[in-house]
């Protein structure tokens, strides 16, 4: 059946969600419409096709035992020279973050794996693009802000095109995936083009 690329990650809602997408975008950063803005779980990890049923069930037990928790983006800064990557600061909710990391990593389940780097909680709004460019998004983000509940995580599959594309929702507390657990607060808030900056704090 040979492998698929999956992602875990905490979805941005909308507005900031788009609005950070097409940031990245005019920054020159090229996966800025691969993915929807988000927080990573679980970076892009290679499995057997046939084990996917395991990984989706195993997630949704993660998310079972799971309860909302408040999230709060603030600023900006960098993993450069390290890593060519500039990003969006979590003051509130990186702890939280940093437990379903672990529990969806851990050794008994079937998304266990080694990280090239420490986890760092973050939203990437520039990668692997030129300096300046990277300076620009640093600059001009430094100023934005949002905050939400975090009432799930999402499953992502990597296509051959390199986009990802939501596979399956884990609302907290739920028990299994499929369920809302608010209609009004999307476990995944969808992304839509934004004409207008959305963001609650000035540029």
């Amino acid at each position: 059946m040979g492998t698929v690329t999956l992602g875990v990650s905490i979805a941005v809602p909308e507005p900031y969600g788009s609005f950070l997408q097409e940031r990245r975008a005019g920054f020159g950063d090229p996966a800025a419409h691969g993915i929807p803005t988000h927080v990573t779980l679980l970076p892009p990890t290679e499995v057997d096709a046939a084990a996917l049923p395991a990984v989706e069930e195993y997630l949704a037990q993660v998310a079972a035992v799971g309860r909302p928790f408040p999230m709060r983006l603030e600023g900006t800064g960098t993993f450069r020279p390290i890593s060519p990557v500039v990003f969006v600061k979590i003051v509130e909710g990186a702890e939280e973050c940093m437990l379903l990391q672990e529990r969806i990593r851990a050794a008994h389940g079937p998304c266990a794996r080694e990280l090239l780097f420490p986890y760092h909680p973050h939203v990437t709004v520039a990668h692997g693009i030129d300096e300046e460019a990277m300076d620009r998004a640093f600059a001009e983000l430094k100023d934005f802000g949002a905050a939400w509940t975090v009432n799930g995580f999402a499953l992502y599959e990597q296509g051959a095109d390199g986009v990802w594309r939501l596979d399956r929702e884990y609302p907290f507390g739920a028990g299994g995936p499929g369920e809302q657990p608010d209609a009004a607060s999307p476990v995944v808030p969808r992304q839509v083009d934004l004409t207008r900056p959305a963001a609650p704090s000035p540029w």
